[in-house]
């Protein structure tokens, strides 16, 4: 039996910030980027929090309702905690799910929706990425298959299920043809991919290509993690699951317009025509091939779809339900959502383009700070103004602070596509791209338990390590032993000015 819920707010971690354990980013010709960073590590710091009755605590508070936690917000918290994991308890805030969905653990926490996306194996993988911990894996994969059973969870649960650890029934249901799912379990809570009345006269049921791409990204992150801690015959099985879901995907691609859709769950089973960033996750999943890529890449690069001076708005900017003020989820701009995006879109080969409208999405964020009252960082953002988002009304503002997930950007978005710095503990390897003339770097960054302090001008690049390490670069890998190296001829004139 779980705990008795309670509305007492859980306590803020109340000591100072440390940042002297955060990496330190360089980029000195815009110094208001670094300020915005900043800002969103003291903010997300005012989300590490204590509750009593919690299977997990501190744990990471998404900034919505003090007794309730979300998947999807909490999976995506991890990718900005994995750069400072003795501070922020990014994947160890996934215990407050893990253990009382399966473990039937007491909880004073609530989990408004166990089928929220499922990002738990994607986010667990990058997290090793940058902290080499095999230990955790096998704990995960071996010792207690959380991973595995939350993938079974959304394929085998019955729609309208209950749980004791849950305020609200799940709406996610696998059927012969795909995924009934719903815009607020979805996490797109007003999207107009979610008609009330179809055509064709159906009940307006739609098969939602997203819960089948985040399926299929599930997969491929646990067959990978399986792989790390040779576990060769998981590995296979989930393999197995991600081809039979990239096929399923692929069966919500148009060709035509160069974008997958939803489907209607009746018979003809006709395409619902609504653009969303959500066309992201396919690429992400290893879904696409070359020319889907480029397609959806084309859709970034467009003003009139993804693209313009505030890029990723929720929906297409020709789609006659997009709302200029963001209406939440008719044309507001989610951070979570443009971060996998910009993460698909360098993975398959568009790293330039992630760079450039990961950059115009952060300068628009710096120029909200700087222009609207109150200074903060906004759970979601307009996509014509500085502003925040309207919500669902069209009215009043969005939640301010919400750091949360819109921390992504000024972080691991900032370090990771407009920096270029990409971590991977298992192979001592740091990567690095650099976008940007002047002098540009990173001071502090983990690798594991090896500290890299990298900072490059128009000639040199300057390397500190505290243990060895492999910097891979675009053209070339380079092993680096520990000390200081002061590296020149890497780059070329083809830098953006």
């Amino acid at each position: 039996m779980n705990l008795p819920h309670t509305q007492t707010p859980p306590v803020t971690t109340r000591r100072p910030l440390d940042r002297a354990a955060l990496p330190a980013p360089v980029l000195d010709a815009e110094p208001e980027l670094i300020d915005l960073y900043w800002a969103a590590w003291e903010l997300a710091y005012d989300h590490v929090v204590t509750r009593e009755g919690a299977p997990r605590s501190p744990y990471m508070d998404e900034g919505f309702d003090p007794d309730t936690i979300w998947i999807w917000d909490t999976c995506f918290m991890a990718h900005f905690c994995k750069y400072a994991p003795d501070l922020f308890p990014g994947v160890e805030s996934f215990d407050n799910f893990y253990r009382p969905m399966y473990d039937a653990e007491p909880t004073t926490l609530r989990i408004h929706h166990p089928d929220n996306p499922p990002l738990f194996a994607w986010s667990e993988e990058e997290y090793v990425r940058h902290t080499g911990d095999l230990d955790r894996v096998r704990w995960l994969l071996r010792d207690k298959a959380y991973l595995q059973q939350h993938f079974a969870f959304m394929e085998a649960t019955p729609a309208g299920s209950r749980f004791p650890h849950s305020n609200i029934a799940t709406t996610v249901q696998r059927v012969p043809r795909g995924y009934l799912w719903e815009g607020v379990t979805s996490g797109m809570d007003n999207t107009p991919r979610a008609p009330i009345q179809g055509e064709h006269g159906t009940s307006g049921d739609i098969l939602w290509f997203d819960v089948a791409a985040q399926q299929a990204l599930s997969a491929r992150s646990i067959a990978r993690l399986a792989r790390l801690i040779g576990a060769d015959e998981l590995a296979a099985e989930y393999d197995g699951h991600h081809a039979r879901l990239v096929a399923l995907v692929n069966d919500f691609w148009s060709a035509e317009h160069g974008s997958y859709f939803d489907r209607f769950a009746e018979e003809p089973y006709d395409f619902h025509r609504v653009r969303t960033p959500a066309v992201y996750w396919p690429l992400l999943a290893g879904a696409c091939d070359a020319a889907q890529a480029d397609a959806l890449a084309a859709a970034l690069a467009d003003p009139k779809c993804f693209g313009g001076p505030v890029p990723w708005p929720s929906v297409a900017r020709d789609d006659p339900e997009f709302r200029p003020d963001g209406m939440y989820w008719r044309g507001g701009v989610w951070i979570p959502v443009a971060y996998a995006s910009a993460r698909a879109l360098a993975d398959s080969g568009h790293q330039d383009l992630a760079h450039r409208a990961s950059l115009d999405l952060i300068r628009h964020m710096a120029r909200t700070w700087s222009s609207y009252s109150p200074a903060t960082i906004w759970e979601a953002y307009s996509p014509t103004l500085p502003a925040p988002s309207t919500a669902k009304d069209d009215r009043t503002p969005v939640r301010p602070d919400f750091c949360g997930w819109s921390a992504l950007a000024p972080i691991s978005m900032l370090i990771e596509h407009i920096l270029g710095f990409r971590v991977d503990a298992l192979t001592r390897t740091v990567h690095y791209r650099r976008y940007l003339p002047g002098r540009t770097g990173i001071r502090n960054l983990r690798c594991g338990d090896t500290r890299v302090t990298m900072v490059a001008d128009d000639t040199t690049l300057t390397v500190e390590t505290d243990g060895p390490i492999t910097l891979s670069l675009p053209d070339r890998d380079i092993p680096l032993t520990p000390g200081h190296h002061t590296l020149y001829g890497l780059f070329h004139d083809s830098l953006e000015s």
